[in-house]
Protein backbone atom coordinates (compact mmCIF):
# COMPACT_ATOMS: atom_id res chain seq x y z
CA UNK A 1 0.00 0.00 0.00
CA UNK A 2 2.67 2.65 -0.98
CA UNK A 3 -0.40 5.23 -1.77
CA UNK A 4 -1.71 5.09 1.59
CA UNK A 5 2.45 5.83 3.09
CA UNK A 6 2.55 9.04 1.25
CA UNK A 7 3.15 12.07 4.00
CA UNK A 8 -0.05 14.14 3.72
CA UNK A 9 -2.37 10.84 4.09
CA UNK A 10 -0.23 9.28 6.69
CA UNK A 11 -0.41 12.49 9.26
CA UNK A 12 -4.01 12.40 8.66
CA UNK A 13 -4.90 9.25 9.53
CA UNK A 14 -2.66 9.74 12.91
CA UNK A 15 -4.01 12.71 13.63
CA UNK A 16 -7.82 11.19 13.27
CA UNK A 17 -6.84 8.56 15.57
CA UNK A 18 -5.35 10.37 17.92
CA UNK A 19 -8.29 12.51 17.90
CA UNK A 20 -10.38 12.84 20.94
CA UNK A 21 -14.17 12.76 20.87
CA UNK A 22 -14.63 14.29 24.20
CA UNK A 23 -16.62 16.76 24.71
CA UNK A 24 -17.14 18.17 21.23
CA UNK A 25 -17.82 15.20 19.32
CA UNK A 26 -19.69 13.90 21.89
CA UNK A 27 -22.08 16.96 22.29
CA UNK A 28 -22.43 16.63 18.69
CA UNK A 29 -23.63 13.29 19.24
CA UNK A 30 -25.76 13.88 22.11
CA UNK A 31 -27.72 16.89 20.14
CA UNK A 32 -28.47 14.73 16.89
CA UNK A 33 -29.39 11.65 18.60
CA UNK A 34 -31.77 13.50 20.84
CA UNK A 35 -33.44 15.94 17.46
CA UNK A 36 -33.66 12.27 15.90
CA UNK A 37 -35.76 11.68 18.61
CA UNK A 38 -38.01 14.48 18.71
CA UNK A 39 -38.70 14.18 15.84
CA UNK A 40 -40.20 10.77 16.10
CA UNK A 41 -43.58 10.39 15.95
CA UNK A 42 -45.51 10.59 19.56
CA UNK A 43 -43.17 13.58 19.96
CA UNK A 44 -44.66 16.22 18.44
CA UNK A 45 -48.01 17.54 18.86
CA UNK A 46 -50.38 15.76 16.65
CA UNK A 47 -52.66 17.20 14.61
CA UNK A 48 -56.27 16.49 17.00
CA UNK A 49 -54.02 18.86 19.40
CA UNK A 50 -52.77 15.93 21.99
CA UNK A 51 -49.63 17.03 24.53
CA UNK A 52 -46.42 15.01 23.08
CA UNK A 53 -44.77 12.65 25.90
CA UNK A 54 -42.41 15.16 26.60
CA UNK A 55 -45.28 17.11 27.78
CA UNK A 56 -46.87 14.02 29.29
CA UNK A 57 -44.34 12.36 31.34
CA UNK A 58 -40.94 14.54 31.11
CA UNK A 59 -39.10 11.25 32.50
CA UNK A 60 -40.26 8.77 29.68
CA UNK A 61 -38.58 11.29 27.57
CA UNK A 62 -35.30 11.76 29.48
CA UNK A 63 -35.18 8.31 29.46
CA UNK A 64 -35.70 7.41 25.73
CA UNK A 65 -33.35 10.05 24.82
CA UNK A 66 -30.35 8.09 27.27
CA UNK A 67 -31.85 4.88 25.10
CA UNK A 68 -30.90 7.25 22.24
CA UNK A 69 -27.82 8.39 22.97
CA UNK A 70 -25.77 5.45 24.93
CA UNK A 71 -27.73 2.85 23.03
CA UNK A 72 -24.85 1.28 21.62
CA UNK A 73 -22.60 0.69 24.88
CA UNK A 74 -26.24 -0.62 26.70
CA UNK A 75 -26.56 -3.35 23.55
CA UNK A 76 -23.13 -4.16 23.22
CA UNK A 77 -22.69 -4.76 26.98
CA UNK A 78 -25.68 -6.92 27.06
CA UNK A 79 -24.10 -9.11 24.75
CA UNK A 80 -20.50 -9.18 26.52
CA UNK A 81 -22.34 -10.26 29.40
CA UNK A 82 -21.51 -6.78 31.47
CA UNK A 83 -23.68 -5.10 33.26
CA UNK A 84 -26.16 -2.89 31.23
CA UNK A 85 -25.96 0.53 33.60
CA UNK A 86 -22.40 0.52 33.29
CA UNK A 87 -22.23 3.10 30.40
CA UNK A 88 -24.64 5.45 32.68
CA UNK A 89 -22.13 5.21 35.46
CA UNK A 90 -20.37 8.27 33.69
CA UNK A 91 -21.82 11.16 35.25
CA UNK A 92 -20.11 13.70 33.44
CA UNK A 93 -21.26 12.33 30.11
CA UNK A 94 -24.99 11.40 31.74
CA UNK A 95 -24.79 15.45 33.15
CA UNK A 96 -23.87 16.56 29.14
CA UNK A 97 -26.84 14.96 27.55
CA UNK A 98 -29.24 15.41 30.10
CA UNK A 99 -28.63 19.13 29.29
CA UNK A 100 -28.88 18.52 25.48
CA UNK A 101 -31.80 16.70 25.96
CA UNK A 102 -33.66 19.69 28.03
CA UNK A 103 -32.57 22.62 25.95
CA UNK A 104 -33.67 20.62 23.02
CA UNK A 105 -37.08 19.73 24.13
CA UNK A 106 -37.95 22.53 26.72
CA UNK A 107 -35.54 25.72 25.37
CA UNK A 108 -37.29 29.01 25.53
CA UNK A 109 -38.46 29.81 22.22
CA UNK A 110 -37.14 26.38 20.79
CA UNK A 111 -33.87 28.25 20.61
CA UNK A 112 -31.43 25.77 20.44
CA UNK A 113 -33.32 22.88 18.03
CA UNK A 114 -34.05 26.02 15.91
CA UNK A 115 -30.52 26.38 15.55
CA UNK A 116 -29.27 22.79 15.22
CA UNK A 117 -32.05 22.17 12.46
CA UNK A 118 -30.62 24.66 10.25
CA UNK A 119 -29.19 23.04 7.66
CA UNK A 120 -25.32 24.33 7.24
CA UNK A 121 -25.21 23.55 11.04
CA UNK A 122 -26.97 19.93 11.19
CA UNK A 123 -24.50 19.17 8.24
CA UNK A 124 -21.67 20.14 10.79
CA UNK A 125 -23.47 18.33 13.20
CA UNK A 126 -24.25 15.37 11.39
CA UNK A 127 -20.55 14.79 10.25
CA UNK A 128 -19.13 14.93 13.64
CA UNK A 129 -21.96 12.37 15.33
CA UNK A 130 -20.40 10.05 12.11
CA UNK A 131 -16.86 11.00 13.18
CA UNK A 132 -18.13 9.12 16.89
CA UNK A 133 -19.60 6.21 14.64
CA UNK A 134 -16.40 4.97 13.80
CA UNK A 135 -14.59 5.52 17.46
CA UNK A 136 -17.84 3.36 18.52
CA UNK A 137 -17.53 0.69 15.91
CA UNK A 138 -13.50 0.00 16.74
CA UNK A 139 -14.59 0.05 20.32
CA UNK A 140 -16.50 -3.14 20.41
CA UNK A 141 -14.17 -4.83 17.80
CA UNK A 142 -11.51 -4.19 20.10
CA UNK A 143 -13.90 -4.91 22.95
CA UNK A 144 -14.97 -8.35 21.96
CA UNK A 145 -10.98 -9.26 21.11
CA UNK A 146 -10.33 -8.89 24.34
CA UNK A 147 -12.07 -11.73 25.27
CA UNK A 148 -12.80 -13.82 22.41
CA UNK A 149 -8.90 -13.58 19.97
CA UNK A 150 -10.15 -15.35 17.31
CA UNK A 151 -14.16 -14.80 17.65
CA UNK A 152 -14.21 -13.01 14.19
CA UNK A 153 -18.05 -13.24 14.40
CA UNK A 154 -18.23 -11.85 18.02
CA UNK A 155 -16.51 -9.06 17.19
CA UNK A 156 -18.55 -7.85 14.06
CA UNK A 157 -21.64 -8.87 16.65
CA UNK A 158 -20.70 -6.15 19.25
CA UNK A 159 -18.61 -3.80 16.97
CA UNK A 160 -22.00 -3.53 15.55
CA UNK A 161 -24.28 -3.11 18.54
CA UNK A 162 -21.81 -0.57 20.06
CA UNK A 163 -22.18 1.40 16.23
CA UNK A 164 -26.18 1.31 15.85
CA UNK A 165 -27.18 0.04 19.12
CA UNK A 166 -29.92 3.26 19.26
CA UNK A 167 -31.58 1.73 16.03
CA UNK A 168 -31.25 -2.00 16.89
CA UNK A 169 -33.08 -0.97 20.31
CA UNK A 170 -35.60 0.76 18.95
CA UNK A 171 -38.49 -1.65 19.44
CA UNK A 172 -37.82 -1.41 23.14
CA UNK A 173 -37.58 2.58 23.26
CA UNK A 174 -40.65 2.65 21.52
CA UNK A 175 -41.91 0.82 24.40
CA UNK A 176 -40.71 3.36 26.56
CA UNK A 177 -43.07 5.75 24.52
CA UNK A 178 -45.89 3.85 24.40
CA UNK A 179 -45.78 2.49 20.94
CA UNK A 180 -45.90 -0.74 19.65
CA UNK A 181 -44.43 -1.38 16.17
CA UNK A 182 -42.84 -4.35 15.52
CA UNK A 183 -42.78 -4.05 11.83
CA UNK A 184 -40.17 -1.20 12.12
CA UNK A 185 -37.54 -3.89 13.08
CA UNK A 186 -34.17 -3.04 12.08
CA UNK A 187 -33.11 -7.02 11.93
CA UNK A 188 -36.14 -6.79 9.30
CA UNK A 189 -35.64 -3.45 7.71
CA UNK A 190 -32.38 -2.14 8.22
CA UNK A 191 -31.96 1.68 7.88
CA UNK A 192 -28.23 3.03 6.05
CA UNK A 193 -26.95 3.88 9.78
CA UNK A 194 -27.34 -0.14 10.71
CA UNK A 195 -26.20 -1.22 7.40
CA UNK A 196 -23.13 1.02 7.04
CA UNK A 197 -22.30 -0.16 10.55
CA UNK A 198 -22.18 -3.56 10.18
CA UNK A 199 -20.05 -3.17 7.18
CA UNK A 200 -17.74 -1.14 9.26
CA UNK A 201 -17.99 -3.82 11.95
CA UNK A 202 -17.14 -6.24 9.41
CA UNK A 203 -14.26 -4.38 8.03
CA UNK A 204 -12.13 -3.37 11.11
CA UNK A 205 -12.90 -7.10 12.60
CA UNK A 206 -10.84 -8.45 9.46
CA UNK A 207 -8.64 -5.81 10.16
CA UNK A 208 -7.55 -6.55 13.59
CA UNK A 209 -7.51 -10.48 12.56
CA UNK A 210 -5.00 -8.98 9.82
CA UNK A 211 -7.49 -10.44 6.99
CA UNK A 212 -7.30 -7.11 5.47
CA UNK A 213 -3.48 -5.50 4.67
CA UNK A 214 -4.57 -2.09 5.48
CA UNK A 215 -3.05 -0.41 9.50
CA UNK A 216 -5.93 0.21 12.00
CA UNK A 217 -5.69 4.39 11.55
CA UNK A 218 -5.49 3.85 7.09
CA UNK A 219 -8.78 2.24 7.52
CA UNK A 220 -10.05 4.50 10.41
CA UNK A 221 -9.38 7.70 8.31
CA UNK A 222 -11.04 5.67 5.02
CA UNK A 223 -14.08 4.69 6.86
CA UNK A 224 -14.27 7.74 8.49
CA UNK A 225 -13.97 9.92 5.12
CA UNK A 226 -16.72 7.74 3.23
CA UNK A 227 -19.69 7.95 5.75
CA UNK A 228 -19.04 11.77 6.39
CA UNK A 229 -19.71 12.35 2.88
CA UNK A 230 -22.09 9.85 1.50
CA UNK A 231 -24.36 11.28 5.00
CA UNK A 232 -23.49 14.90 3.58
CA UNK A 233 -24.39 14.05 -0.17
CA UNK A 234 -28.35 12.07 0.86
CA UNK A 235 -29.03 14.77 3.72
CA UNK A 236 -27.99 17.61 0.32
CA UNK A 237 -29.93 15.63 -1.96
CA UNK A 238 -32.48 14.43 0.42
CA UNK A 239 -32.18 11.40 -0.74
CA UNK A 240 -32.50 8.24 1.19
CA UNK A 241 -31.17 5.68 -1.41
CA UNK A 242 -28.33 3.31 0.16
CA UNK A 243 -25.66 3.85 -2.28
CA UNK A 244 -25.42 -0.33 -2.11
CA UNK A 245 -28.75 -1.00 -3.24
CA UNK A 246 -28.03 -2.15 -6.84
CA UNK A 247 -25.09 -4.46 -5.00
CA UNK A 248 -27.81 -5.65 -2.42
CA UNK A 249 -30.32 -6.32 -5.13
CA UNK A 250 -27.99 -8.21 -7.34
CA UNK A 251 -27.00 -10.45 -4.54
CA UNK A 252 -30.42 -11.34 -3.41
CA UNK A 253 -31.38 -12.17 -6.92
CA UNK A 254 -27.93 -14.26 -7.20
CA UNK A 255 -28.08 -15.85 -3.88
CA UNK A 256 -31.52 -16.50 -1.96
CA UNK A 257 -34.38 -15.31 -5.04
CA UNK A 258 -36.04 -18.57 -6.68
CA UNK A 259 -38.70 -18.58 -8.97
CA UNK A 260 -41.64 -19.15 -7.33
CA UNK A 261 -44.39 -21.79 -8.28
CA UNK A 262 -47.07 -19.13 -8.26
CA UNK A 263 -45.62 -17.51 -11.70
CA UNK A 264 -45.15 -21.27 -13.09
CA UNK A 265 -49.24 -22.09 -12.02
CA UNK A 266 -49.84 -18.44 -13.45
CA UNK A 267 -48.31 -19.43 -16.79
CA UNK A 268 -49.98 -22.80 -17.04
CA UNK A 269 -53.10 -21.23 -16.34
CA UNK A 270 -53.09 -18.53 -19.05
CA UNK A 271 -52.04 -21.45 -21.79
CA UNK A 272 -54.97 -23.65 -20.91
CA UNK A 273 -57.48 -20.21 -20.88
CA UNK A 274 -56.89 -18.88 -24.20
CA UNK A 275 -58.58 -22.51 -26.19
CA UNK A 276 -61.24 -22.07 -23.44
CA UNK A 277 -62.52 -19.47 -24.54
CA UNK A 278 -62.21 -19.83 -28.12
CA UNK A 279 -64.26 -22.78 -27.54
CA UNK A 280 -66.10 -20.77 -25.68
CA UNK A 281 -66.95 -18.00 -28.61
CA UNK A 282 -67.47 -21.06 -30.69
CA UNK A 283 -69.75 -22.24 -28.33
CA UNK A 284 -71.62 -18.96 -27.95
CA UNK A 285 -71.78 -18.95 -32.24
CA UNK A 286 -73.47 -22.07 -32.39
CA UNK A 287 -75.95 -21.13 -29.48
CA UNK A 288 -76.45 -18.17 -31.69
CA UNK A 289 -77.19 -20.45 -34.38
CA UNK A 290 -79.65 -22.45 -32.52
CA UNK A 291 -81.69 -19.94 -31.16
CA UNK A 292 -81.70 -18.75 -34.68
CA UNK A 293 -83.07 -21.55 -36.09
CA UNK A 294 -85.45 -22.01 -33.50
CA UNK A 295 -87.12 -18.83 -33.68
CA UNK A 296 -87.52 -19.62 -37.50
CA UNK A 297 -88.52 -23.06 -36.44
CA UNK A 298 -91.21 -21.24 -34.43
CA UNK A 299 -92.75 -19.15 -36.67
CA UNK A 300 -92.73 -21.48 -38.90
CA UNK A 301 -95.06 -23.50 -36.28
CA UNK A 302 -96.57 -20.90 -35.25
CA UNK A 303 -98.09 -19.76 -39.15
CA UNK A 304 -98.65 -23.38 -39.38
CA UNK A 305 -101.17 -23.38 -36.42
CA UNK A 306 -102.72 -19.82 -37.46
CA UNK A 307 -103.09 -22.02 -40.92
CA UNK A 308 -104.74 -24.89 -39.29
CA UNK A 309 -107.04 -22.73 -36.73
CA UNK A 310 -108.23 -20.97 -40.07
CA UNK A 311 -109.23 -23.86 -42.17
CA UNK A 312 -110.76 -26.19 -39.81
CA UNK A 313 -112.76 -25.60 -36.40
CA UNK A 314 -114.46 -28.15 -34.37
CA UNK A 315 -118.22 -28.32 -34.27
CA UNK A 316 -120.19 -28.94 -31.62
CA UNK A 317 -120.72 -32.61 -32.06
CA UNK A 318 -117.02 -33.39 -31.95
CA UNK A 319 -116.72 -31.73 -28.35
CA UNK A 320 -119.04 -33.37 -26.70
CA UNK A 321 -117.46 -36.71 -28.01
CA UNK A 322 -114.40 -35.47 -26.69
CA UNK A 323 -115.43 -34.57 -23.47
CA UNK A 324 -117.41 -38.01 -23.07
CA UNK A 325 -114.56 -40.04 -23.97
CA UNK A 326 -112.47 -38.26 -21.11
CA UNK A 327 -114.31 -39.94 -18.28
CA UNK A 328 -113.69 -43.49 -19.85
CA UNK A 329 -109.80 -43.07 -20.30
CA UNK A 330 -109.64 -42.21 -16.38
CA UNK A 331 -111.66 -45.04 -15.45
CA UNK A 332 -109.75 -47.18 -17.33
CA UNK A 333 -106.29 -46.11 -15.59
CA UNK A 334 -107.38 -46.32 -12.28
CA UNK A 335 -108.63 -50.17 -12.73
CA UNK A 336 -105.56 -50.80 -14.00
Amino acid sequence: MDLLTLLPFEELSLGLSNLRMFPFFDVAHYVVSVMALREQPGHVVQLTGSMDVAQRSPFACWFSSMLYCFGGAILSGLMMAEPPVAPLSNGTNILLASLVWYLVFYCPQDALYSCAAFLPVRLVLTGMKEVTRTWKVLGGVLQAQKKYKDGLLVMVAVGWAKGAGGGLMSNFEQLVRGIWKPETNELLKMSYPTKITLIGAVLFALQQNHYLPLQKHHLMLIYTVFIVVNKTRMMLTGSNSSPFAPVESAMYHTLFARPSKDSSLTCGTKATTKPTASAASAIDGKADGNSRNGSTAGGLECSCNGLNGSTHEPSAHEESSADQAEPKDTSNKKTD
